[in-house]
């Protein structure tokens, strides 16, 4: 009789807020397109060449949206010379001139250096080289003084060849091994006109190849695709603020209770996510990641009523849960035995996984300062003790790894590489775990869940998104802009194309991101572009709804912590 085997899924979640001012202005962050050349690229790479591996991608549709988008504006500009929507792409292409304001210049600079440098920049001496010889430092916004009476001087083929570079530091690996590619390395300066058309034509193939490679790897059954709500909102919050109050009965609530017509909302976001996903993928999805796992008896409810038939949340839910039920004992809650089988709630249909978090989070926060093979011998070996506890009931159990799919790897050598081929090689090579999406588990015996303390994978909570002054002043922003939404809507003064326009600007003012980055916890580069986005989001809303502008969207909400962080740019999700 052979070993039982213990079932592991590998979910990568793919996500990216909106970052156009309004429904169709410019991109005032680029980390779309960069996240597509480098990590969406990569990971689709990976299962390519591991045809054995299976696993589960999540996407958002707020993501998938755009990586479209951005496709088609890089072929407008391929065939009829279109400007883009993105300022570092039209200077790249050539299309805006190099600004000769030293402030202006200035800040090129130093969104050339939003990245990790020890991996991104310190590789490159062509990339460093341009940085030190004007003194710059690798910190964003550390090193101005510095350099701010020289940039006058420098010429703009300085400015071009920072982009470049910049641009090629941000392709994936596969990618910086393609002989096009090489071969703009190699020059290594006085890129012209023409090295960057051909770079913009590489980052064009890499992001219009996103989907339909992912769609081809789910066609063929490697991969599970599931989704995200359409403009990822936190769920529970749009339902009920009181949503909070378990995981954080102390914590203050925003000036409202509730948000007006949340149930409704919620509905809006998985309706417009569904359909979305069949237009992208030619499927609907049988599992959600809800934003940020987060999950109540509400949105369980939700699931089931849109016929999904699983989604999972943080390890922190299921053991405050826990701690109100008698699903488990305080021992297996110590051993962690009961956290690896699926449940149900109530009545609900829905299965609930819950997330490894230590295991998640070796991947997301620890292996990028390992060898790759010791890295990798360490996770499975981690699987491996877990199989062993479990003894014979392996086999009707899983393990659940889940993180983002985009925001590590730059923390790696290689964009994590080698550590990524090794570890797929190493699961589909392994004699007892048994890789598998979260539908190929329908047969294994549930759990009843009989309370869920609502939460989300952080913390077990919601704090990341409520609970504070700065997050609770943001929500009071969206309550009033909600309010003014139904009052016109109900006006019927709107025209019926009016209405499904300032719907999804309020959506977009709906999404969850906003709310992460408020605080003074946070670095304040971040935190103020994140702000300022999510301000002027709010602004557009009440322009399309032909109301004025609340005098206090004129004024930042929150600063964020002014003496610096790692950088956090590119929308890495940095423990606490």
């Amino acid at each position: 009789m052979g070993q039982q085997k213990l079932n592991v899924v590998l979910c990568w979640h793919m996500h990216q807020p909106w970052y156009r001012d309004g429904l169709d202005g410019d991109y005032r962050l680029p980390w779309v397109y960069l996240h597509a050349m480098k990590d969406y690229s990569d990971m689709a790479t990976h299962l390519e060449q591991h045809p054995r591996m299976r696993l589960v991608v999540n996407f958002s549709p707020v993501l998938l949206e755009q990586i479209n988008d951005y496709a088609h504006q890089l072929q407008q500009y391929l065939q009829h010379n279109t400007p883009f929507k993105d300022r570092l792409l039209n200077l790249l292409a050539g299309l805006t001139p190099i600004p000769s304001d030293v402030q202006a210049r200035s800040e090129l600079i130093e969104e050339c250096q939003r990245c990790h440098a020890p991996r991104m920049i310190h590789p490159y001496p062509c990339f460093q080289r341009l940085l030190t010889m004007i003194g710059a430092t690798d910190s964003v916004g550390i090193g101005r003084k510095k350099y701010k009476y020289a940039l006058e001087y420098l010429s703009d083929q300085y400015f071009l060849d920072l982009l470049t570079w910049y641009h090629l530091s941000w392709l994936g690996q596969a990618l910086k091994l393609a002989p096009a590619v090489q071969t703009l390395m190699n020059k290594g300066s006085l890129f012209n006109a023409a090295d960057r058309r051909s770079l913009l034509s590489i980052i064009h193939a890499c992001v219009a190849g996103i989907i339909p490679r992912y769609r081809a790897l789910a066609e063929r059954g490697q991969i599970e695709l599931s989704m995200t709500p359409y403009m990822h909102p936190i769920m529970p919050l749009l339902e009920d603020f009181h949503s909070m109050n378990c995981a954080q009965p102390d914590a203050p609530m925003p000036s409202s209770a509730h948000y007006p017509g949340g149930t409704e909302r919620t509905h809006w976001h998985m309706e417009k996510g569904i359909a979305f996903f069949q237009q992208y993928f030619g499927q609907t999805p049988r599992g959600v990641w809800l934003s940020e796992g987060a999950v109540s008896d509400a949105e369980l409810a939700l699931l089931d009523k849109f016929q999904i038939n699983w989604t999972a949340t943080g390890e922190g839910v299921w053991r405050n849960s826990c701690q109100r039920s008698s699903c488990t004992t305080p021992e297996n809650i110590h051993n962690k035995r009961a956290l690896f089988m699926p449940y149900r709630q109530g009545d609900n249909q829905v299965r609930l996984f819950f997330r490894d978090d230590g295991l998640s989070d070796l991947i997301g926060f620890k292996y990028s300062t390992w060898n790759a093979t010791d890295a990798v011998a360490d996770f499975v070996q981690n699987l491996e003790n877990i199989r062993d506890f479990l003894g014979g009931d392996a086999a009707q159990q899983v393990v659940s790894i889940i993180l983002d799919g985009e925001n590590a790897w730059e923390y790696y050598p290689e964009n994590a590489y080698a550590f990524l081929d090794s570890l797929y090689s190493s699961l589909t090579h392994s004699e007892v775990l048994q890789l598998s999406h979260f539908s190929d588990l329908q047969a294994l015996p549930t759990q009843h869940l009989p309370n869920l303390c609502a939460g989300s994978w952080v913390y077990g909570s919601f704090s990341t998104w409520i609970g504070s002054p700065d997050k609770n002043r943001g929500w009071d922003y969206l309550v009033a802009a909600k309010q003014a939404f139904d009052t016109v809507s109900a006006a019927g003064t709107l025209s019926a194309e009016q209405q499904l326009a300032a719907e999804r600007q309020l959506a977009v003012c709906e999404g969850s991101d906003w709310f992460w980055w408020f605080g003074d916890y946070n670095p304040a580069d971040s935190v103020s572009d994140f702000e300022q986005l999510y301000r002027q989001q709010l602004m557009r809303l009440y322009d399309m709804l032909g109301l004025a502008v609340p005098e206090q969207l004129h004024v930042p909400l929150s600063t964020g912590n002014q003496a610096g962080a790692e950088n956090a740019g590119t929308m890495r999700r940095n423990k606490a």
